[in-house]
């Protein structure tokens, strides 16, 4: 480990770096401190590939959405030529936005200026330019984001020499083969505004542990938390299993051709630092966070479900149960977060001990702590 980090001693960050077995929580600062967060920005968040749509949300040439990547706004968007790019969203004159929301297009035009731009992020038009010397419309292009499309999930990265992302998830990736993760779409998104640090939400993600307290009338009768377990990571992710209490394989289950070990199974995985997804026998929910400070994000969580499902008669109504069920799951997480939170900022806190059943957070401890300190 190279550097120290603000606020966390060696002492504290030694402990965090233990085996899982004597291993500490990392302090209060890592969650708390803003020069931490600007160092996340600077050393994780620009540097890392995070999930910025999914293919069926942009299925037709022209489709785009909007949103901002790490204090860049971009647009994500499904080209006319069948290429999906994510580009910036600013215009190359005065800076104004191109577009916000979602939407189908051949051109983005400038709302300021009326300057546009086709979907490959090619200038198509700057009027009244006439007399400007040395402006040439042919040199101006949209800063083009560097992406990757990878289980349906497009991916993008600010920073132009990081490694590419499969290669670095191939593990991942054939854990859930099975359930076909490309073929899943989004049904329902579900929105919230949230008061902590967005590691406080990927450590509760990540951990079967709390199902005896927060899920003690919802998850826990279902997936016991003591057999909850951790594999073994070959690159930048974790994967939680929680097996069900009562094995069995369902006939009418959305996802079908798993092997017996993922009949009935709930799995909660994470890329770092936060593509988090929870793939099970009748779909996926997806996780997609939005940091804007040490202390506050926006998640949208995106219930997904298999594509042929849209054929069914009662699709509507399958979403629909989806999505109360994940909203009525979360809130009882909402509400054991904001403890956590307001334990974090208190005075007198300091690490805790990790349980063996949180081996994911430690697993991300790691990572984070690497990531944070090594030589630039």
């Amino acid at each position: 480990m190279g550097e120290h980090l603000p606020g966390l001693s060696p002492e504290e960050a030694a402990r965090a770096m233990q085996p899982l077995e004597s291993a500490w929580t990392l302090p209060p600062a890592a969650y708390l401190r803003d020069d931490i967060y600007a160092l996340e920005l600077e050393r994780i968040f620009r540097r890392s590939w995070l999930a910025v749509a999914r293919l069926d949300q942009i299925p037709e040439p022209g489709d785009f959405l909007t949103l901002d990547l790490v204090g860049q706004p971009v647009m994500v968007v499904h080209g006319v030529d069948g290429e999906v790019r994510v580009m910036s969203g600013v215009c190359l004159h005065r800076a104004a936005l191109l577009a916000e929301g979602t939407g189908r297009r051949k051109l983005f035009t400038c709302p300021y200026h009326s300057w546009a731009y086709d979907t490959t992020g090619a200038l198509a038009a700057a009027p009244l330019m006439e007399g400007a010397e040395g402006f040439e419309p042919g040199a101006c292009r949209l800063p083009q984001i560097r992406a990757e499309v990878w289980e349906g999930f497009v991916m993008a990265n600010l920073d132009p020499e990081a490694a590419p992302f499969a290669p670095q998830v191939e593990g991942l990736r054939a854990a859930f083969a099975n359930y076909d993760l490309a073929g899943m779409v989004v049904a329902r998104t579900l929105t919230y505004e949230s008061g902590w640090n967005w590691k406080v939400l990927v450590e509760n993600f990540m951990e079967a542990y709390h199902h005896i307290g927060p899920h003690a009338q919802t998850f826990e009768p279902v997936f016991h938390a003591r057999d909850s377990s951790v594999p073994d990571a070959d690159g930048p992710w974790s994967i939680l299993r929680m097996p069900p209490a009562e094995p069995h394989a369902s006939p009418d289950a959305l996802v079908q051709g798993l092997d017996p070990s993922q009949q009935g199974a709930l799995f909660a995985a994470v890329a770092y630092p936060h593509l988090m997804f929870a793939p099970h026998d009748n779909g996926m929910a997806w996780y997609q966070l939005f940091p804007s400070s040490a202390g506050r994000l926006t998640l949208k969580v995106h219930v997904c479900l298999p594509g042929h499902a849209r054929a069914l008669d009662d699709y509507e109504a399958i979403a629909d149960a989806a999505a109360a069920f994940t909203d009525h799951i979360h809130r009882e997480d909402i509400a054991a977060n904001d403890l956590v939170w307001r334990g974090l900022t208190a005075p007198m806190t300091r690490q805790g001990r990790l349980s063996p059943l949180e081996r994911a957070i430690w697993q991300m401890n790691q990572w984070w702590l690497g990531a944070m300190t090594a030589p630039r």
